[in-house]
């Protein structure tokens, strides 16, 4: 018994693997600091790009970008805290647009310091407790330092111009801010308080440069229209189908016709040909003008609707049928014989125009007065892809601020703001909580002190000068940098959303804890393929 006794029990199947207690741990800790400094030098106004290349032979594609969401999303992690902060970044990016960057490198100095603590001895629960008190002080400094010009037309527009400025500093489209800035506010102002971005759309066509881009009120569709079709269409009846217009062959997999002279053959053709013509027959009877189809329309089909007078348009993607839907107020149909039960798009203007190399439809004079297309130049097609992924940062921070108008002061000010509130916390709080509490205040100041290094500046100078000037209670200095030193932000008009901060904060604090809490990492065994006819 004494000898049975001795031998591991092998709990988990074989080739299963198990970490505990502090391994597990540190291998968390090791990940997630791993990601946070592969990304924190592309944060503030002054981060670097990063090249991402795809080691598919076949997709040769590169891509440009400094922003958080598009690298971490690019790169295969197999460390599970990794993950969540992959995970963490994305969910930031499909909320409000922004802080991607913020919030993996916010997460991965708050492990950095719990890392610290958990080898002082301190208890993970008793880090987790500081730091979820560290939390709520510092949200309720967020909201208090917040200003609202919510019912002030005037005010909140120059808040949303300074918020555009904000976010888009810190991308490609920095050189062109202002114009960038003034294009995305009005794009946005157009769709009166809805945060949907679908009735936005942003076609990027290469050639010019960036500053050639600008908003066009109304839709574009990158399509042609069919041959010897109207070229230009007022008061536009539109018909927007999903249905198959090549010719009606015999769609059963495997199926042959057996004939016994080449006239039946024409006699077949004939039939596919009458059928075909009784289905634009069925279209035309809606009385319209414009047939916008998601399939592909063949040439006898597109012959035809050329005879009535029709404009055809082939392929346009689901997407672009859906957004054409949405903005004439059409329905999509795919059946065709109850006229009378079909809802039409409407439209005063469709007419082809030519913008750089392409020709495409412009849509003007839609119902939908929100609908309006972003029109981006470049040079190269990352450039352009970066460029649309800033443009629609800023976008969805605007759309948000518009619902939520609150805003609060960037340029380091609103993390030395928080971090100060949480080191009076920490005096104030008895045992080794306050340790905890301490540590989430350093992490929030490591923020500032990244943006500053990524510059060049001396960060231990203007950390500290700016940590004096809020002791002081100069609530709204931050660092300056087109200087390199610090300044008043509510003159300087670096303004950014308070949704974007708040989730920053409750995010990054939520990553940590949940990673801090591990002390087990086990993966399962891989699955054993089995054969799949066993004799």
């Amino acid at each position: 018994m004494a000898g049975m006794a001795l031998n591991p029990i092998q709990i988990l199947k074989q080739q299963a693997e198990e970490e505990r207690g502090e391994t597990a741990r540190l291998s968390s800790f090791v990940g997630a600091i791993a990601i946070g400094d592969l990304i924190k030098s592309t944060l503030g106004p002054k981060g670097m790009d990063k090249i991402l290349q795809s080691s598919n032979p076949a997709h040769e594609n590169i891509q440009v970008t400094n922003d958080g969401a598009t690298i971490l999303k690019s790169i295969g992690v197999d460390n599970p805290a990794a993950k969540v902060l992959v995970e963490i970044s994305k969910v930031q990016d499909d909320e409000v647009g922004d802080g991607t960057t913020s919030v993996t490198v916010l997460a991965c100095e708050l492990l950095k310091e719990a890392e610290k603590l958990v080898s002082q001895k301190i208890h993970p629960q008793t880090i987790v407790a500081g730091f979820r008190r560290a939390t709520d002080v510092a949200r309720a400094a967020l909201q208090d330092a917040s200003i609202d010009h919510g019912n002030e037309p005037d005010k909140f527009r120059e808040d949303l111009m300074n918020i555009a400025r904000t976010t888009l500093g810190s991308k490609i489209l920095t050189q062109y801010k202002e114009h960038f800035s003034k294009l995305s506010v009005d794009a946005v102002l157009r769709l009166k308080g809805s945060t949907s971005l679908d009735a936005i759309k942003i076609i990027k066509i290469p050639g010019g440069g960036l500053v050639d881009s600008y908003l066009d009120e109304g839709f574009l569709l990158q399509k042609k229209p069919g041959v010897n079709q109207p070229k230009r269409i007022e008061n536009a009846r539109i018909l927007i189908g999903n249905t198959s217009m090549d010719a009606d062959k015999i769609k059963v997999f495997g199926s042959r016709v057996r004939v016994d002279s080449v006239a039946k053959v024409a006699e077949l053709e004939l039939a596919e040909k009458e059928k075909m013509k009784e289905k634009v027959g069925r279209i035309l009877k809606h009385n319209i003008n414009v047939f916008i189809n998601r399939q592909l329309i063949y040439n006898y089909p597109e012959q035809l609707f050329a005879d009535a007078g029709v404009m055809a348009i082939e392929h346009a993607d689901f997407e672009g049928v859906e957004r054409l839907a949405l903005v004439t107020g059409g329905e999509i149909v795919s059946t065709f014989g109850n006229p009378e039960l079909v809802k039409l798009g409407r439209c005063d203007l469709i007419e082809e125009v030519m913008i750089g190399e392409e020709k495409l439809l412009h849509f003007s004079g839609v119902p939908l007065g929100e609908a309006c297309t972003v029109i981006l130049r470049g040079a190269t097609q990352q450039i352009l892809d970066e460029a649309e992924r800033s443009l629609h940062d800023a976008l969805c921070v605007l759309s948000q601020t518009v619902k939520e108008t609150k805003t609060i002061f960037g340029g380091g000010s609103s993390e030395m703001l928080m971090a100060h509130v949480v080191s009076q916390l920490a005096q104030k709080t008895p045992g080794k909580e306050a340790i905890a509490i301490e540590a989430f205040g350093r992490a929030l100041t490591q923020l500032p002190t990244i943006i500053a290094d990524n510059a060049g500046y001396d960060s231990s100078q203007l950390v500290s000068e700016l940590r004096a000037a809020h002791a002081e209670g100069k609530k709204t200095y931050g660092i300056d940098m087109e200087t390199g030193e610090i300044g008043d932000m509510q003159q300087l008009g670096i303004t950014e959303s308070l949704k974007v901060k708040r989730a920053v904060l409750l995010s990054a604090s939520e990553a940590a804890e949940m990673i801090l809490r591990v002390d087990d990492v086990i993966k399962a065994a891989p699955r054993q393929r089995q054969p799949d006819h066993p004799h």
